[in-house]
């Protein structure tokens, strides 16, 4: 059973050209000739006074041989690409279907590039009209290597509880396409504390990244997304954030709530655990035995797919990628072998059987 990475991500090379040339967030630049390049796409990184703000972005990022570099030292047979964050959510809403459609043909040229090897989830131009972002899923159904879309949790600006989304709930249940839900925002900077600059990254994203993927899809099962739409298939990034740990507090609330409940009476809500096991994948991305238990139980054994989230998190020993050991690897791939222990078809399930049965990846 190969190996496959659904949680790997790619800038292709028109949205690095478009963000070198912009001025404002997101974009990349070089502050420092000694430094390198840096990526800058949330607006704390962009007040930083320091020449080293943002973060590097070297070829790792943007240069596909360096991702099938990184897949062939660490036994990764395939890869579903998808872009990082911010997506396209920036581009004006003239441009954003055009935009939309260059960059995935990128990824789908990449991918041609190295066949059975790659393959991609496509991005959406949500700046633009209904029927652009809904003919931008049909048309992306019709490339050999796509296998469903990246968005990040805002959606259109108001939430994914947001009724305008329903044309593209409905476009992708109809084609069958898998939704990769990945957090960008995190939490309001004010909630970390008044000393939350003297720790870095890791509040908001050790936190903040899990409770925003919580929270935006508690507002989906709130507002009856699932409900409406059954079929609706969606990936969540890091392991569900901390849904599956929540989910009973979740339903519990629910059952507490007296309008919820005339709502749910009226219009007969499926349950949290319903939607976890029918609708909602999980990725492995979780750095831990525990956590990857609690996201089995959740889901199902046969939900989850393993991811590394290359490029971020590089090795600690060394600069370069290729003289240190990547923990969003090794980490995940121990998390899921000591909580599958002997079971050796779920260990193989989990590591790729999954996303080859989930994804189609005839591989």
């Amino acid at each position: 059973m190969p190996t496959v990475d659904i949680h790997t991500h790619m800038y292709p090379p028109l949205l690095m050209s478009l963000l070198r040339a912009r001025q404002q967030i997101p974009y990349v630049r070089t502050f420092d000739a000694r430094i390198g390049p840096r990526l800058i796409i949330l607006p704390t990184e962009e007040a930083s006074t320091s020449t080293a703000k943002g973060r590097p972005i070297g070829p790792a990022y943007f240069d596909i041989s360096a991702k099938i570099a990184f897949m062939d030292r660490h036994g990764i047979d395939v890869s579903v690409l998808s872009l990082a964050n911010p997506w396209l959510d920036w581009v004006a809403s003239g441009e954003a279907a055009g935009v939309a459609r260059g960059v995935n043909d990128d990824m789908e040229g990449m991918c041609a590039g190295f066949e059975g090897r790659l393959f991609f989830f496509g991005t959406l131009p949500l700046s633009a009209s209904e029927e652009a972002v809904v003919g931008e899923v049909q048309r992306l159904k019709g490339l050999k290597h796509c296998r469903g879309v990246v968005m990040g949790t805002s959606g259109l600006g108001e939430g994914l509880d947001d009724a305008m989304l329903d044309a593209l709930w409905r476009v992708l249940e109809e084609e069958g396409m898998v939704l990769f839900l990945h957090p960008h925002y995190g939490l309001p900077d004010e909630v970390y504390g008044p000393r939350k600059s003297e720790y870095g990254h890791v509040l908001p994203l050790a936190m903040g990244f899990p409770l925003e993927t919580t929270i935006a899809v508690t507002r989906m099962l709130l507002s009856g997304v699932f409900d409406r739409f059954p079929k609706l298939q969606v990936l969540l990034a890091h392991s569900g954030g901390t849904l599956p740990f929540l989910a009973g507090r979740i339903e519990s609330c629910i059952a507490h709530d007296a309008h919820l409940m005339k709502q749910a009476a009226a219009g007969g809500r499926r349950d949290v655990w319903d939607v976890l096991k029918k609708n909602i994948y999980l990725d492995a991305v979780v750095y831990s035995q525990l956590g990857l238990k609690a996201a089995i139980e959740a889901s199902g054994k046969d939900r989850l797919m393993f991811g590394t989230d290359h490029p971020f998190f590089p090795p600690l020993e060394e600069e370069e990628e290729g003289g240190g050991e990547w923990l969003s690897v090794t980490s995940n791939v121990k998390a899921v072998r000591d909580a599958m222990g002997e079971r050796k078809e779920d260990v193989d399930g989990i590591l790729g059987g999954n996303a080859v049965r989930v994804l189609r990846l005839g591989v």
